[in-house]
């Protein structure tokens, strides 16, 4: 049996993995900070063992309300997460599991790795809509991408609408919504975007941080800081989403999921719509 994360996004201390049924953990802390939450490791060699895995410090975490029925995601090809129900006693946060595969990977919520981020980028610049900039480099070395998202074929003024994702790395929520907002908008047969880009300018920073994402961060870049802006001088809104479901339209199998985060993309791209139209800017 062995617990591993080096890996994009991995986050996890083995305290003590040598009994299935009682395999101790805890999470790491983001670099140079107390905040810890977020998580993300395989366990191997375990294929139809009953297993018994318990994070330790829970009690500790940045938001421990968080883990109050709580389920973990889980999957075995990276592709489909699934959820699978906690407990949390005296702070300790634990699940049994019995792996169906010899390997199986589990995480706060779906993850949205740094490769994923560049096939994201990579595959959005294709499009005629969309410019591609480089905004800088990450402490670590990493690049900041920026996607400009226009009609190449408008004239006028338009108005300017930033996006900006992962300010906080381990909400990996808002990459997926990401993905969702860039489907709509480069979707030439959409009537919807193409009267939205008839008006406004898109900047898109689908990953603000970087290296929190790929160091396994949940709230800070490599430096320990956190990138949540405290003041805007324009019109601007935070959007938060749930890492475990919705209370009105709860999904027993997947709970919040990447494919809803999406959707919610999409929405909000309405509601901008709506807005821009309202005669109210």
């Amino acid at each position: 049996m062995l617990i591993s994360k080096d890996f994009d996004s991995g986050n996890i201390k083995v305290v003590s993995q040598s009994d299935f049924r009682d395999i101790q953990l805890e999470i790491e802390p983001d670099n140079k900070s107390d905040f810890y939450q977020w998580f993300h490791f395989r366990l191997s060699g375990a294929k139809a063992k009953k297993c018994k895995l318990s994070i330790l410090n829970a009690k500790d975490a940045a938001y421990p309300p968080g883990f109050q029925n709580y389920q973990v995601v889980y999957s075995y090809d990276r592709q489909q997460w699934l959820r699978h129900p906690t407990s949390l006693e005296k702070g300790v946060l634990s699940f049994e599991f019995t792996p169906e595969y010899d390997s199986v990977y589990f995480a706060y919520f779906a993850p949205y790795s740094m490769e994923r981020h560049l096939d994201l980028v990579g595959e959005s610049q294709l499009s005629d809509r969309v410019e591609h900039r480089v905004l800088g480099k990450t402490l670590d070395g990493q690049d900041m991408d920026l996607l400009v998202i226009r009609d190449p074929t408008g004239n006028g003024p338009r108005k300017k609408c930033w996006i900006i994702a992962r300010q906080h790395p381990g909400e990996t929520m808002a990459q997926w919504l990401m993905q969702g907002c860039l489907a709509t908008l480069l979707d030439q047969s959409n009537p919807f975007s193409k009267q939205l880009l008839q008006t406004c300018d898109f900047y898109l920073v689908p990953n603000m941080n970087p290296d929190g994402s790929r160091r396994g961060h949940l709230r800070t870049n490599a430096a320990g800081h956190n990138l949540i802006a405290t003041a805007h001088q324009c019109l601007a809104v935070t959007l938060e989403m749930p890492f475990k479901d919705t209370t009105a339209t709860p999904d027993a199998q997947f709970g919040w999921s990447p494919e809803r985060c999406e959707k919610l993309g999409h929405s909000c791209l309405e509601t901008i719509h709506e807005y821009v139209h309202s005669g109210l800017m």
